[in-house]
């Protein structure tokens, strides 16, 4: 099972799986298709959108988990 951490690039993070894509519109990050998203890790990401990237981990983790 793959684990997300919040140094890895959102871009690699939806590679994973594209089902993580619902969980970060739903927290408000809508540039996951924004050239950003190649180069930004989630907690860079994170930090611009005003986020708790530890609660955003956990829940892409439970979702992965949870498949």
């Amino acid at each position: 099972m793959a684990q997300v951490t919040k140094e890895m690039i959102i871009g690699d993070i939806i590679r994973i799986d594209q089902g993580v894509i619902p969980i970060l519109m739903g927290a408000g990050m809508h540039c996951v298709g924004c050239p950003s998203a190649q180069g930004e890790s989630l907690e860079e990401a994170c930090m611009v959108h005003g986020m708790d990237v530890e609660v955003l981990v956990g829940n892409i983790n439970a979702y992965l988990e949870n498949k």
